[in-house]
């Protein structure tokens, strides 16, 4: 699995310089398209990390740093040629994992995100999975799915029904399957119970735009694809 990293920095010639380093340490990146959608972009790349300049068009890095906290805690690294201590500070309590000052030398930078990845993931194996689909990510932490900014808190069954099926993503599941999956959260759980889950879920993920996101194959279960 490739690491994904987020570059938000309006200097176009840093971000190229950047995605392209990272690529070269074989870490899948992107650079943010539109200022005023940072956080629809953020939701829909799902990265294992974030480089955040502190001047930005629009919003500055501090407003960013804000709104992906109230949905992610994954690492972020401002980037930034204010390096005196006011900013450091600030940036470190808005939510920051590191600061970086511009210039700065491409292989610190990537020593940098290598050792924060190391530190966020390689640690927490086994505790921590980062999975997506369509846009869609699942916090297998706080038990949430993020999609384009907006985030549904879910159920223990409707956690569950998702963690199935986000893992076999592609792969029809067997109502059988889920079935014995639910029982882990509940003293008994039948077909009628599945339905009755499966049907609420499926209200809700259409609420935040996800419409047909769980894909029926009669006769066999359901999938995400």
């Amino acid at each position: 699995m490739k690491y994904r990293v987020f570059i938000v920095e309006d200097d176009k010639a840093i971000a190229v310089a950047v995605k392209e380093q990272c690529e070269n340490w074989d870490l899948a990146a992107t650079c943010v398209r539109d200022f005023h959608q940072v956080l629809e972009e953020f939701t829909a790349f799902a990265p294992h990390l974030v480089l955040l300049d502190i001047g930005l068009p629009c919003f500055n890095g501090y407003h960013w740093c804000s709104e992906i906290r109230k949905i992610s805690q994954v690492p972020i690294i401002f980037l930034s040629s204010a390096a005196d201590n006011l900013n450091i500070v600030m940036a470190m309590n808005m939510g920051g994992d590191d600061f970086i000052a511009k210039p700065f030398d491409q292989n610190v930078l990537m020593a940098k995100i290598h050792a924060l990845l190391r530190r966020t993931y390689d640690f927490h194996r086994g505790e921590t999975e980062i999975l997506s689909c369509r846009g869609a990510t699942l916090d297998t932490d706080a038990h949430i799915l993020l999609y384009q900014g907006q985030h549904v808190e879910l159920s223990k069954n409707e956690y569950r029904i998702l963690l199935i099926l986000f893992r076999a993503k592609g792969k029809v599941v067997s109502r059988s399957r889920l079935m014995e999956g639910l029982w882990q959260t509940d003293c008994f759980v039948d077909d009628n119970t599945l339905t009755v889950n499966m049907n609420r879920l499926r209200k809700r993920l259409t609420g935040i735009g996800l419409d047909n996101f769980i894909t029926t194959k009669f006769g066999e279960g359901y999938m995400i694809s």
